[in-house]
Parts: C-alpha cells; sequence; structure tokens
C-alpha cells in the first residue's frame, strides 16, 4: 500500500491508457507491460481510469481488476483511480474499494456539458 495523496505530492503522475482485446475485453497483459514501460519512463506515479473515455465501459469489478494490477506492479509508486461510475453508491463503492485496494486517492471528474454534433448544448 502507498501514502495516502497530500498537497506534496510532485512528479509525473501517467495518465495511462486502459488496454482492451480487439474483441472488447479488458487486456491484463496489456496493463502489466504499459505499467511496466510507464515505471521504466521513471513516472512518480498513475492517474487511472480516469477522463479517457473508457472507464464507462468497464463494470465496477473490471474496475477494480485494472486498479489491484496496477497497484501490485506500481512498486510503491502513488496510484489515483477515477471512480466516476452510473449512480453515486456505485461512486462510493468504487472509491472505498480502490482506497482499500492500496490508491493513494481518488477522482471524481465534474459531469461533462451534452454534447449534440460537435456543439455543447446549454442546459436551462
Amino acid at each position: 500500500m502507498t501514502a495516502k495523496l497530500t498537497e506534496s505530492a510532485k512528479g509525473v503522475y501517467i495518465i495511462a491508457a486502459t488496454p482492451f482485446t480487439e474483441e472488447g475485453a479488458l487486456d491484463l497483459q496489456s496493463i502489466d507491460t504499459l505499467t511496466d514501460f510507464y515505471l521504466g519512463c521513471g513516472v512518480h506515479g498513475f492517474t487511472l481510469l480516469g477522463m479517457m473515455g473508457e472507464a464507462h465501459k468497464l463494470t465496477a469489478d473490471e474496475s477494480l481488476s485494472v486498479v489491484n494490477r496496477v497497484v501490485g506492479r506500481a512498486q510503491g509508486r502513488q496510484v489515483i483511480v477515477g471512480v466516476s461510475h452510473a449512480g453515486l453508491e456505485n461512486v462510493r463503492r468504487l472509491a472505498h474499494e480502490a482506497m482499500i485496494a492500496g490508491a493513494a486517492g481518488v477522482i471524481i471528474p465534474s459531469r461533462r456539458p451534452p454534447y449534440k454534433g460537435g456543439l455543447i448544448i446549454e442546459e436551462t
């Protein structure tokens, strides 16, 4: 388990991609390969399941599988986990379980504005 995230955190925190197989399944072997590559590049920490668009494609169990996989290989570096999910209870559960798994912190992204044809739709 790593230390919890504080304001003293510094360095390069990679925004890690979540790889999938050609069939659309989570690619755990590629997660290992990418994690090792990032470590070899000298990252100070990881951010997972953020705003790159893949988090909504995963079940909560799959998200936790990614977290456990990276935390287990991160060699003590901090791992910060995006916990966006449908429903507040799902967000709470994912955040709680990510922290138990050894995450240093979680990210809860703000809601995106609705889009239509590349334009932002103003809500009234």
